[in-house]
């Protein structure tokens, strides 16, 4: 497996060197050691993972420190740096033509949800980790993969109710699982709410979805 920056994002290749592209963007900590991992981890199972670094390298370790991250990043940037970073991914040789997936965390589910309904015909399969977005949805593809904590006050319980309802409404496939006793972050090892058996179920899950919608 070949793991290396590429510019301003992280890249992850299988030992085959090519494979089904998955978009994977961070959590407001910034492009931390874990979410290269997860690049790893899906490179291991045979995808093309990239990640870009949508704080240009700033890091934070507090809440309060993300949470400034966040209020000084500019939104339509943000929302450029995802568009390309998919354009990247699709347009490598190491990925097959046509749609691609996408797997976030908290902010970058976020994002990763608008991108799905923004640019439709490019994104084939959408993770979000406890991450909602009230957007119109109409003539989104995807299919949705949902993961969320049982405590949560970072996402609004009755508008991911409202988005759940919404996609299922527009036909497409979309399951949403919550986890019992857990809280926000619960995925993220490096995080004190870290729920190792939920992360497990999670990620079996999710290599699952992605390995359904698509391909091996």
């Amino acid at each position: 497996m070949d793991q290396r920056h590429a510019g301003t994002a992280y890249l992850a290749l299988p030992d085959e060197e090519h494979g089904p592209g998955i978009l994977v963007l961070h959590a407001w900590w910034g492009l931390k050691p874990f979410f290269r991992e997860v690049c790893d981890r899906l490179a291991a199972d045979g995808f093309v993972a990239l990640a870009p670094d949508l704080f240009g390298g700033r890091i934070a370790d507090t809440v309060d420190e993300a949470e400034r991250l966040l209020e000084e990043a500019d939104p339509n940037e943000l929302a450029h740096l995802v568009r390309s970073s998919l354009q990247t991914l699709r347009d490598m040789s190491a990925t097959p033509e046509g749609p691609v997936g996408v797997l976030g965390f908290s902010m970058g589910a976020s994002l990763g949800l608008w991108l799905s309904a923004r640019v439709p015909d490019a994104v084939a399969a959408t993770t979000a980790f406890y991450g909602g977005q009230d957007i119109d949805f109409a003539g989104a593809s995807s299919a949705y993969l949902g993961h969320y904590a049982e405590t949560d006050p970072y996402v609004d319980e009755d508008g991911l109710v409202l988005l759940e309802a919404d996609l299922h409404l527009l036909g497409l496939d979309t399951t949403f699982h919550r986890y019992p006793g857990t809280a926000h972050w619960f995925f993220e090892r490096d995080r004190p709410e870290h729920d190792p058996d939920a992360a497990e179920l999670a990620w079996e899950r999710t290599l699952a979805f992605f390995r359904l919608h698509l391909g091996p």
